[in-house]
């Protein structure tokens, strides 16, 4: 499995944070959200989780176009993926660089891949949802063991129209679900708002920003 790792350009060791892409796979703009994370002061790896698994295609960028991509994502095993995420978790936790504090986000096919992580890796501090669904097994919820941040565009209804059953099965646990939904976004407004620089998905795309660097940091 490949990843992108950016470091941060600071003195002391940094709490670490693993991205997981959407379902396009690790493209340029998983690669720059990475970056701008590490501008921030923390360790990012971003692992590319179709790399090697489709013959002949080492990595994201080498599909020819991004139906394949999209196809090489469906077609994951979901505990190949836990394995894939836990073996990138333990390397960025045991980085020279990094703290030992980890913590994931994940968007679209990644923010469900990310609150179902936590599902399976307790050491996480944090998890961060973008336009994500959850695990609907309530045996499955039951073994978070860290705060669940959710990040929501206003139309988006396919995913929101999931979020009263989740934050009922995560209060009934006893577990921290907080969904912020703003207001008139899409789908993928942390992409598609870091294209433009007006309307509602740059205004979403700030605003989640400034709110996920506040977590991060609390």
């Amino acid at each position: 499995m490949k990843a992108f790792v950016a470091y941060p350009e600071v003195s002391e060791a940094a709490d670490a944070v693993v991205v997981i892409h959407e379902n396009r796979g690790l493209n340029d703009w998983a690669r720059s959200f990475a970056d701008e994370l590490a501008q921030k002061g923390y360790l990012v790896i971003a692992p590319d989780l179709i790399s090697n698994t489709v013959e002949g295609v080492e990595k994201t960028t080498d599909f020819t176009n991004t139906d394949l991509a999209r196809q090489a994502i469906y077609d994951l095993d979901p505990d190949a993926v836990t394995a894939d995420l836990n073996a990138v978790f333990e390397y960025i936790k045991e980085d020279p660089a990094s703290t030992g504090t980890v913590s994931v986000a994940g968007f679209c096919w990644g923010g469900s891949n990310s609150f179902r992580f936590a599902t399976n890796q307790t050491e996480l501090k944090n998890t961060f949802v973008f336009y994500g669904t959850a695990p609907t097994n309530s045996e499955d919820l039951a073994r978070i063991n860290c705060p669940v941040y959710g990040f929501y565009g206003g139309n988006d209804n396919r995913v929101n129209s999931t979020l009263k059953t989740t934050q009922t099965q995560m209060d009934s646990l006893g577990h921290f679900f907080e969904p912020v939904i703003y207001e008139e976004a899409t789908h993928a407004f942390m992409r598609k708002g870091a294209q433009t620089e007006e309307g509602p998905d740059k205004v979403a795309h700030d605003k989640a920003w400034e709110r996920l660097l506040a977590l991060l940091k609390a």
